[in-house]
C-alpha cells in the first residue's frame, strides 16, 4: 500500500483547494468537483476529501463519503444471512474517487482507496456501517475495486461492496 509522500495531506475540501483545472479523464467527475462538491459539504450530503501537497492548493485528487442504506435482500445471501434481519442496513457510501491525469500510475488510487476506506472504519466505530459501497463508474473503476476484493451486488454489475469486518482486517 503506498504512503503518503512527505508534504501530501488528505484534507476537507474547502475554499483554499484549487479545483478548476482538475481533470481526471472523466467529465462527470471532473465537473462534480468544480461545480458540485462544495455544495454538498455545506449541505451535508457528502464530505469531499481532497490529495494536496503541503502548501500547494491544487487538488491532485479526492473522493467523497456519505452515510448509505442498502436493502438487506440486495446482498447477497452469504452476507445478508450474518446481519441483523433489519430492511435496511447502515452502510457507507464512497461516491466518488478520482485522480489527476498528471498524477495517475503513481499510486494514488489506491491512496485515496485506503484513505477512505481507513476513515469509514473509524466513524464505523461511533455510527454503525456494514460495508463500504461504492458505484463503479465504468469498467476501469470496476476492476480497481473488484482488485481490492470488493464484491458485485448479486442483482447490480456496477455496485460493489466491501464488509466493514473486511476493512478493519485490512488496518489490523
Amino acid at each position: 500500500m503506498p504512503d503518503l509522500a512527505e508534504g501530501q495531506y488528505h484534507v476537507v475540501l474547502s475554499e483554499r483547494h484549487e479545483r478548476s483545472a482538475f481533470s481526471c479523464g472523466n467529465e462527470s467527475l471532473d465537473r462534480y468537483l468544480r461545480q458540485q462538491a462544495g455544495q454538498d459539504r455545506r449541505r451535508y450530503a457528502a464530505v469531499p476529501f481532497v490529495l494536496v501537497e503541503d502548501s500547494n492548493p491544487e487538488v491532485l485528487g479526492y473522493y467523497t463519503l456519505s452515510a448509505f442504506g442498502v436493502d438487506l435482500g440486495e446482498l447477497p445471501q452469504t452476507v445478508a444471512r450474518k446481519l441483523p434481519r433489519y430492511p435496511v442496513v447502515p452502510a457507507t457510501l464512497l461516491g466518488r474517487l478520482a485522480v489527476a491525469l498528471s498524477r495517475r500510475g503513481r499510486g494514488l488510487g489506491e491512496l485515496l482507496l485506503m484513505d477512505a476506506l481507513r476513515r469509514s472504519l473509524g466513524h464505523a466505530q461511533e455510527i454503525a456501517s456494514v460495508a463500504v459501497v461504492v458505484d463503479a463508474i465504468d469498467e476501469a473503476a470496476w476492476a480497481f475495486y473488484h482488485r481490492f476484493n470488493f464484491l458485485p451486488f448479486p442483482n447490480r454489475r456496477d455496485r460493489l461492496f466491501l464488509p466493514m469486518r473486511t476493512v478493519a482486517q485490512l488496518f489490523e
